[in-house]
């Protein structure tokens, strides 16, 4: 029976992982070492198995984000969580809604480890504070005041909400048009003025090393990094939905070069992410 009550609460567990890590690589590492532990526990001792697996696996996640905290600090650029796609009929998470949106990962990353899991836990997962303190290991009335604090920090930096799937859709299949075309018009219509572009190339690869702001500068450079691409190789380019907002997944001859995605509120294009370090590519799929 352990494996089989691992196997059912996986998704989920992997869910939380990559919520407090933003890396899909390391959260499955993280998944595969709760699965080693969840291996030597008596199964006859736990009484809820969903939140003592969930445990277990933000105990990990925190171990691994504080040692990835100090890394950060030497990274090269913008940080930008890994990709995760998030299409209708994926099986291998539960993520969905504005949790898994760059937009939320980067605020996140604004918060100290255990103000992520806390906030992780409540409000994108709905578990208990008992269950919360006993991931943590803190008192329930201080996980409360925990989560009041990570609670103001995230709506004070969070904008208005992002659009729909289908709203987001329309935008982004508006935007591309214009950039497949060259238009300029079109694209500069398609932005809002104060969007920005942010790429993230981990210093392995060229990238802008600072984000680039407002509509005709976006603009000239979208069109500007099409060019360049069509140059360096055959260009595959496919669509799809990668932390919940409409993206492009770019291969130069069969390789994976970018997953760029596009955030949308409203009817404008509020915030580019371009993906270019290929450490943080290794889970999307080839070329179709």
């Amino acid at each position: 029976m352990t494996a089989e009550e691992f196997t059912s609460h996986r998704p989920l567990l992997f869910s939380i992982a990559y919520e407090i890590l933003g890396s899909v690589t390391a959260a499955e590492d993280a998944v595969q070492d709760s699965y080693l532990r969840w291996q030597s526990v008596d199964q006859t001792t736990v009484e809820h198995p969903r939140a003592y697996l969930a445990k277990i696996v933000t105990r990990q996640a925190l171990t691994m984000l504080r040692a990835a905290s100090r890394r950060r600090e030497d990274y090269v650029g913008p940080w930008l969580p890994e990709p995760i796609e998030t299409s209708p009929d994926s099986v291998d998470h539960v993520l969905t809604g504005e949790a898994v949106t760059t937009a939320m990962m980067l605020v996140l990353e604004t918060l100290n480890p255990t103000q992520r899991a806390v906030f992780v836990l409540r409000e994108v997962f709905a578990f208990s504070y008992p269950e919360i303190a006993a991931a943590v290991d803190k008192t329930e009335a201080a996980v409360r005041q925990i989560n009041h604090r990570a609670r103001e920090r995230v709506h004070e930096r969070r904008q208005t909400a992002v659009a729909t799937p289908a709203e987001a859709q329309i935008v982004a299949e508006r935007f591309m048009a214009a950039a497949a075309t060259g238009d300029i018009d079109g694209l500069m219509k398609a932005l809002a003025p104060d969007v920005v572009f942010i790429g993230d190339g981990g210093g392995v690869v060229t990238t802008v090393r600072r984000p680039v702001e407002g509509q005709e500068k976006v603009a000239r450079l979208v069109l500007g990094l099409l060019t360049k691409g069509a140059g360096m190789g055959e260009m595959d380019i496919r669509v799809g939905v990668y932390n919940g907002m409409p993206a492009v997944v770019v291969h130069l001859d069969g390789v994976i070069d970018q997953v760029t995605s596009m955030e949308v509120r409203g009817d404008r294009v509020t915030a580019i992410y371009c993906v270019r370090n290929p450490e943080k590519l290794t889970s999307v799929g080839g070329p179709s």
